[in-house]
């Protein structure tokens, strides 16, 4: 399958690769720098009305994961965390909207969509990154709701949120998981101190420590022990977007090399004029469009319908693949940079850092590996 750009997704990719440039490239290394949530970033992202760019139009989106991609794309170009607030409100939406009742959807989503509510989602723990059926946060019965205990970690936005949607076992056996949501102000729920991290420093990851935590039934998502698969599927389905994320960064880490190097001399020379940069260049472009290529065939086949293991083995190449380019080309574009692409005053250094991090998140490349394989070693038409 390929994948062709209609008006809709032009008028979209425009629309905010212009905003990317005046309004938002500006702001970009301060939010870095200062670790400092951007609410006028988020602001902004609510008054271009794409929150809900993935989702149904009931809910004001456009239902294109392929318009999603786009906007992640530019978005990243110029400031990854930016970007990432788009996808942080996306994950919660995705997960209420696979495995929600009609009056969950009714009652979370409208919220998110205007951008008058934020949310965070919630699965990994201390001794379970990716081992996800592995985690021990515990939902027992209690009365007409559950009592939560447990700790998890790396959970970003949940200090500016509103509520988490958040993993805890319903059942003994490894897999017996449903999400709950649970309001950020939840008697026993203590959201610890912010991580500081390498990359991504805008939006805060934070510890969740849950001591009898009760929610009622009727926060659970889907069926008890049950509800688990809904979700990942959701999460599957919008892989991609973590590739059109590694694509920006390693568009933009491209775009401020070739702005420095056409200012710069050694030897007498441009050093655009030296064939072995010029060959540097000339792969990173190359490892960027196969990226975008591979990621956007991934999500086309989303928005086409495809499912199952045949959309799974296309989303996890694009994911490792794209996000493994956009190391590489940032550390490429770093080498470049000289001495100055490990200073701060320059911004190739916030693309490396912002790159590696997209190689961890959203299901490691090591685990996105495992799923090729073993796709291709079943068979992908194999039943």
């Amino acid at each position: 399958m390929t994948y062709d750009l209609n008006d809709d997704h032009r008028a979209v990719r425009d629309l905010v690769r212009r905003v990317a440039r005046e309004r938002v490239a500006p702001r970009a290394a301060e939010i870095d720098a200062k670790a400092e949530y951007p609410q006028d970033m988020f602001d902004l992202l609510r008054e271009l009305g794409i929150f809900t760019l993935p989702f149904p139009e009931t809910y004001g989106g456009r239902d294109s994961l392929v318009a999603s991609c786009l906007a992640v794309e530019e978005l990243n170009r110029v400031c990854y965390n930016t970007a990432y607030l788009l996808v942080v409100q996306w994950t919660p939406f995705g997960a209420i909207m696979a495995a929600g009742t009609k009056a969950q959807r009714n009652r979370y989503l409208p919220g998110l969509a205007a951008g008058e509510t934020r949310a965070a989602f919630s699965i990994t723990e201390p001794q379970s990154g990716s081992d996800v059926a592995g985690i021990t946060t515990s939902a027992a019965r209690d009365g007409d709701g559950y009592r939560i205990n447990g700790g998890k970690i790396w959970c970003t936005n949940a200090a500016v949120s509103d509520f988490i949607v958040l993993a805890a076992k319903t059942g003994e056996k490894r897999g017996e998981i449903n999400f709950f949501i649970v309001p950020t102000d939840a008697e026993g729920l203590e959201i610890g101190p912010r991580e500081d991290k390498l990359g991504a420093r805008g939006v805060p990851s934070s510890p969740l420590y849950l001591t009898d935590v009760f929610v009622p039934e009727e926060a659970r998502l889907g069926p008890e022990r049950a509800g688990f698969r809904q979700v990942m599927e959701a999460l599957a389905l919008s892989r991609p977007i973590v590739g059109a994320r590694a694509v920006g960064l390693a568009q933009g880490a491209l775009d401020h090399t070739l702005a420095f190097v056409r200012e710069r001399q050694a030897f007498g020379q441009s050093l655009t004029d030296f064939q072995g940069l010029r060959w540097i260049l000339a792969d990173m472009q190359i490892q960027i469009e196969a990226a975008r290529g591979l990621v956007y065939k991934a999500a086309a086949m989303t928005d086409a319908g495809v499912r199952g293991k045949e959309l799974a083995q296309a989303a996890a190449i694009a994911k490792c693949f794209a996000s493994d380019i956009a190391m590489k080309v940032a550390t490429d574009a770093v080498q470049l940079f000289g001495a100055s692409g490990i200073s701060n005053d320059y911004p190739i250094n916030r693309y490396f850092r912002d790159a590696k991090v997209v190689q961890v998140v959203e299901g490691s490349n090591q685990i996105q590996r495992n799923i090729i394989a073993k796709n291709l070693i079943d068979g992908l038409n194999a039943d």
